[in-house]
């Protein structure tokens, strides 16, 4: 009889021995193990990310040419529309450069865009970290800004030879200084964290009381302040809602809207930057 209660808790005491020798292993050990077990299921990722772009090819060659058509004359527009948002975009760019000479002015640090394809989504996280399609290999630094065209997707947090992670803005360990857009007093934005069938939402805190949502339509853009060397100025953040009294009592706090294509993402942008390292 003791022989087989012995026999029944034998799985237990395995397990029991496996967490005991795991915790006395060294850090370094562990990152080093861990570090390799991503290395080696990294391929199978990567190559499942292929298979479904080459599903999607061959079922666009299935579409009928009207169809092909009418997507060209999109996509037409489009070429057009982003064609004279680039002779704005150097245009302003040359108005600033003027403007920081006439002013004795630093100029801000020049960032280059490496683009990368969304390999996966973390699921036991949803909205915290994506898997993209580029690594060290490519030059993608730690800590690097993540964007896409609706504004801040998050940062660069592990750099491995052929791909990244990326946490999102909306993951509660992200902190980064905002500025509503048109006010340049700075807050500060940390993402909620898990929120089980809804949007993206983050958290700014330390808004001054003067801060209101008059018109619901059009609430206040939040976007980044520039400060800490991280996220250059300017980008968008999301619209800011529902404010309530902060923990102090002398600010408010407010949620924040992401941008809802944050869940179906399928290309990314990060910024290098050409000189300087990231913290």
């Amino acid at each position: 009889m003791p022989k087989k209660r012995l026999l029944s808790l034998k799985p237990f005491l395995i397990l029991l021995s496996v967490a005991v020798f795991w915790i006395l292993v060294p850090i370094v050990f562990k990152s080093s193990i861990r570090s390799v077990f991503y290395e080696f299921q990294a391929p199978l990722s990567t190559g499942a990310s292929y298979v479904r772009e080459l599903q999607n090819y061959w079922a666009a060659r299935t579409k009928s040419k009207n169809e092909l058509y009418d997507a060209g004359k999109d996509l037409a527009r489009l070429n057009a529309t982003y064609e004279l948002m680039i002779l704005e975009n150097q245009t302003l760019k040359q108005e600033v450069e003027r403007l920081e000479e006439l002013l004795q002015l630093p100029t801000r640090p020049d960032y280059r865009y490496e683009i990368a394809r969304v390999v996966s989504r973390d699921f036991n996280s949803w909205w915290q970290h994506l898997e993209i399609r580029k690594g060290g290999k490519h030059g993608i630094p730690t800590g690097a800004p993540v964007v896409f065209s609706g504004g801040v997707v998050g940062r660069v947090i592990e750099v491995h030879e052929y791909t990244s992670t990326v946490e999102l803005l909306s993951n509660s360990h992200l902190r980064m200084a905002v500025i509503i857009a048109g006010d340049n007093r700075p807050m500060s934005y940390r993402g909620s964290g898990f929120q089980t069938l809804q949007n993206p939402v983050g958290i700014a805190e330390y808004i001054p009381n003067d801060i209101n949502i008059d018109d619901p339509s059009n609430p206040p853009r939040i976007i980044t302040s520039g400060m800490g060397g991280v996220f250059p100025a300017g980008l968008p953040i999301g619209y800011l809602r529902r404010l309530r009294p902060g923990a102090s009592g002398m600010f408010q706090d407010g949620d924040v809207y992401l941008d809802k294509r944050l869940a179906r993402l399928t290309e990314v942008a990060v910024l290098i930057a050409v000189e300087g390292n990231y913290q």
